[in-house]
C-alpha cells in the first residue's frame, strides 16, 4: 500500500489543521487575558459573566487567527 500519492495532495491542509489547533489555545489565552485587563482599566473589576463572553469572543477571534496564520505559514514555508 502506496501512501505517497495520498501524502503528497492533503499535506498543505494537515499541516495547516495541526497548526491552527497548536495555536489556538495559547493565542485563546493571551486574547482573553488582554480583554479582561482592558476591561478591568474602564470597569475596575469584571464579573464571571462578563468573563465568559469576553472568553466566547476571545475564541472565536483565535479560531480566526489561527487558521489564517496557519494557512499562510504553510503556504510560505512548504511550498
Amino acid at each position: 500500500m502506496n501512501l505517497t500519492p495520498f501524502y503528497i495532495s492533503f499535506h498543505d491542509p494537515i499541516w495547516t489543521v495541526l497548526l491552527s489547533f497548536a495555536l489556538f489555545f495559547p493565542v485563546r489565552k493571551l486574547i482573553w487575558v488582554l480583554y479582561v485587563r482592558k476591561k478591568q482599566k474602564t470597569q475596575g473589576s469584571v464579573s464571571e459573566e462578563e468573563k465568559k463572553t469576553l472568553k466566547k469572543r476571545a475564541t472565536l477571534t483565535s479560531v480566526l487567527l489561527s487558521i489564517v496564520f496557519s494557512y499562510l505559514y504553510v503556504s510560505q514555508v512548504f511550498n
